[in-house]
């Protein structure tokens, strides 16, 4: 993760500078800009391996930026920052292809986790386009029923058609496909996928593992990711017919 490029769009210059203080531990370039049009520009001349996104841009707000950066620029992550109450903005940020989101105020601890795991996320998908270009193996396979998981090429298929997921969903999916029929906590996955602990952010499961099962829904009508009420989610194999 080292020397690794990470741009900061906030339009409040003081959160530009906290943001910036809370990232040196991790030994980033930081770079940072306060319009959605000065982000673009910049993107078009350097290389980014994460954005830190507002949602409440001037002119272009972040959710219209999010999805321009993830049509041009796919493996860059975006983690957007937003307001408690705006629960609306991250599901739809979500559906226009950011990997997180964190709200406003967070803790540089929670905020460092998460840029770590994105960035991993992201080192993943960059290794696994190198072997692939150089056809090297991988990680094995997975198999179950009508649901295929190749770790090499990082994508996954449902009667043998391509799902296009995010790299969290794609984790988050391989994840449940390595423990079939295990039940886990919402604090679990956290731990486990996202690579953080932090209490009271359960929401952010429930937003992808919703995602996911809409993506996968379009090519497998039976809900084989299941809830487990009270417990948590699992994935019943069951369900996934060859």
């Amino acid at each position: 993760m080292q020397h690794e490029k990470v741009l900061i769009i906030e339009d409040d210059r003081a959160i530009r500078q906290l943001i910036t203080t809370q990232l040196e531990p991790l030994n980033l370039h930081i770079d940072h800009t306060d319009s959605a049009e000065a982000a673009l520009k910049k993107m078009a001349s350097q290389s980014y391996g994460l954005l830190l996104l507002d949602i409440n841009l001037p002119r272009m707000d972040g959710l219209s930026l999010c999805r321009k950066v993830k049509e041009h620029y796919p493996t860059v992550a975006v983690i957007l920052l937003t307001a408690l109450s705006s629960d609306m903005d991250r599901v739809i940020g979500l559906e226009m292809g950011a990997d997180d989101y964190i709200c406003k105020p967070f803790f540089a601890r929670e905020l460092q986790a998460r840029i770590k795991t994105q960035l991993r996320h992201r080192a993943q998908l960059l290794a696994a386009s190198i072997n692939n270009e150089h056809d090297f193996s991988c990680e094995r396979n997975i198999q179950l029923g009508s649901l295929l998981i190749e770790f090499a090429s990082h994508q996954a298929f449902l009667a043998k058609q391509a799902i296009n997921l995010t790299a969290t969903e794609f984790d988050l999916l391989a994840y449940f496909a390595s423990h079939p029929n295990h039940v886990f906590s919402r604090q679990q996955l956290l731990d486990k996928v996202w690579g953080y602990q932090h209490s009271g952010y359960e929401h952010t499961v429930n937003s992808h593992i919703n995602r996911l099962r809409s993506k996968l829904e379009q090519h497998h009508q039976a809900p084989f990711i299941e809830t487990v009420w009270g417990v948590g989610y699992k994935l019943n194999p069951s369900q996934l017919s060859n």
